[in-house]
């Protein structure tokens, strides 16, 4: 039989803690020993992909200095994690719906600003939209214009596309369906797209929340930045809420994760639902 026998050999421990230490300097993300074997299997496409005969290989095919800035963002590609549905922690657009926009269209707000800090393939951009697009045609409700980012490119092409596989939508109410999601005439075909005005109405960038600065441009009413912190330390976390914070107008809104908490922060944000904070 061909092939390499010690292609499948686990990564040297020495090349383990490079790649670690790279990726907590460049994302943030935490890479204990504990998902050494996670970390291996993840990057064996990769491997296959440019020829590397092991991981140690690869290691050293990354960290090579005429590599390392495309092969790193290969390497934060493989590691970042991507689970992402519509509506997902349905309370937090509940709260959006039924007291934030009718707050906001009283005070006679013209435009929201909202930001989707770490959108995945974008069900988390696309459900900010249906609510805000669903509430400005029904109720008055401002414009809105909505900023999407994420560190990895790869999902930031899905995004874009704004393609699904049709049961990733089933989440979403079937009134808002009809309005924003477009189902294929040949019902043999599995993937739906999102309507062109919400399409049109989210601009898709990719950011690293490990910058020092957030280039978003004017200061947001609404910050989405969901299921992302559990992933850094403490000092990181703090850091990152802290630089978004910086990024919300007074009164604006920041959701976080349902797992999330940032007690102990001291930051100018009061507690008004589960997991949404209004910046004092």
């Amino acid at each position: 039989m061909g092939g390499n026998p010690h292609a499948g050999d686990p990564m040297s421990k020495r090349n383990f803690a490079r790649l670690a230490a790279y990726i907590y300097e460049y994302s943030g993300i935490k890479m204990p020993e504990s998902k050494k074997t996670m970390l291996e299997g993840r990057l064996r496409r990769r491997q296959r992909t440019i020829g590397a005969p092991t991981l140690d290989d690869y290691c050293d095919y990354i960290f090579a200095a005429e590599n390392l800035a495309a092969e790193g963002l290969s390497l934060i590609n493989a590691v970042t994690t991507n689970k992402t549905d519509f509506f997902r922690e349905p309370g937090h657009f509940e709260y959006l719906s039924k007291v934030i926009l009718p707050d906001m269209t009283a005070r006679g707000v013209r435009t929201i600003r909202a930001w989707s800090a770490a959108c995945s393939t974008g069900p988390e951009p696309y459900t900010m939209a249906m609510v805000l697009d669903d509430h400005a045609e029904n109720r008055g409700g401002p414009a809105y214009g909505i900023l999407a980012t994420d560190l990895d490119t790869d999902v930031l092409e899905t995004a874009r596309s704004g393609i699904y596989p049709a049961e990733l939508v089933d989440p979403v109410p079937e009134a808002l369906q009809r309005k924003y999601v477009m189902f294929p005439r040949d019902l043999a075909r599995r993937d739906v797209r999102m309507v062109p005005a919400l399409r049109s109405a989210i601009g898709f960038a990719r950011l690293n929340l490990m910058d020092e600065r957030y280039p978003v441009g004017e200061p947001m009413h609404l910050i989405f930045c969901r299921n992302v912190l559990i992933y850094f330390d403490k000092p990181t976390q703090r850091q990152v809420v802290s630089r978004l914070v910086d990024c919300l107008k007074p009164g604006g809104h920041l959701f976080l994760g349902h797992s999330e908490s940032i007690t102990g922060h001291d930051l100018p944000l009061t507690q008004v639902a589960n997991t949404v904070f209004r910046k004092d």
